[in-house]
């Protein structure tokens, strides 16, 4: 980096400051984790909703997730900066020094994991730290190896719900709890082949392995995507025949599955650029309006 853009840098407004470091925690997919934590946390507090309990809950997971986007970032700097989609992020372009955004992500993943043992309670915070864990040590290394990391990665990604219960419950043991994880991992098999279809060339010239081997046409993509939405129905169906969530979260559950599983099969039918955008934008789409579904039926029902 030469001295002018040093200078530059040194002399930035706060508010820069504080909006590049807001970046560096990846804010739309911790929103979507403090999200899923809460849809858990709700369920598993049956009619008994503990709010200050909840209060703390989705400050200690804000922090730990943040901290774990951030790190993930730390670790992959190199790699975004051969990526179009990436190169501007604050580390790859030098707006954060790598000590210190690798400082305030380990301070946030520590700080948060002590927050929610001492004031939700142990088995919420070692479910943070497991999804921390495999996030950064064995999902983020993996994908320059092999495209099974989005198997892998759809764990940490299915974990937030399992946390909001183990923060309700003190228990990992319920089976609404795995349900929820259920939805949540079959949901993001599609979601993330959708992106690596769209950004292929991006993530080969990082050297990222993001779709199955020699799948020039496609067709291992659709299978797993294809598998995956399929298995949604009998997870909702499910969720519904064990009195975890009612009719109206079991009828528009269905209603949002079989969208998601249109949009893949036309994907299916035609595998362009196109269509891979659209079943992205149907994946994004699923998962809030499976939450509001979840919502609704836990308001609704009381």
């Amino acid at each position: 980096m030469n001295s002018a853009k040093e200078t530059v840098l040194i002399n930035r407004p706060l508010t820069e400051v504080i909006s590049d470091y807001y970046q560096l925690t990846k804010p739309g997919i911790t929103m979507s984790v403090l999200v899923s934590m809460l849809v858990g946390y709700i369920l598993g507090s049956g009619a008994d909703i503990n709010f200050s309990v909840l209060i703390h809950a989705l400050i200690g997971t804000y922090l730990i997730a943040a901290g774990t986007g951030a790190h993930n970032q730390f670790i992959e700097r190199v790699s975004d900066k051969l990526m179009k989609r990436t190169a501007k992020r604050p580390l790859p372009d030098h707006r954060i020094d790598s000590k210190s955004g690798m400082i305030f992500s380990l301070t946030l993943i520590f700080s948060g994991l002590l927050y929610l043992i001492l004031l939700v309670n142990p088995v919420a915070g070692a479910v943070s730290l497991v999804t921390a864990l495999i996030y950064l040590g064995i999902y983020t290394p993996m994908k320059k190896v092999s495209p099974i990391n989005i198997a892998v990665g759809a764990i940490p990604g299915a974990l937030p719900p399992v946390g909001g219960w183990a923060a309700a419950t003190g228990n990992i043991s319920e089976p609404g709890m795995w349900l929820l994880f259920g939805i949540m991992f079959f949901w993001q098999v599609p979601h993330v082949l959708s992106i690596a279809w769209l950004c292929k060339d991006d993530y080969s010239s990082a050297g990222l392995k993001m779709l199955p081997k020699k799948d020039e046409e496609g067709y291992k993509t659709l299978f797993w995507s294809m598998i995956c939405v399929l298995s949604l129905f009998p997870v909702t169906l499910a969720l519904f025949q064990l009195n975890i969530a009612g009719i109206i979260f079991l009828v528009f559950g269905m209603l949002f599955a079989l969208g998601f599983m249109a949009y893949t099969i036309k994907f299916g039918l035609e595998r362009t650029k196109d269509n891979a955008k659209k079943m992205m934008f149907a994946s994004i789409a699923y998962l809030p309006l499976v939450w509001i579904a979840v919502f609704l039926d836990r308001f609704i029902s009381i």
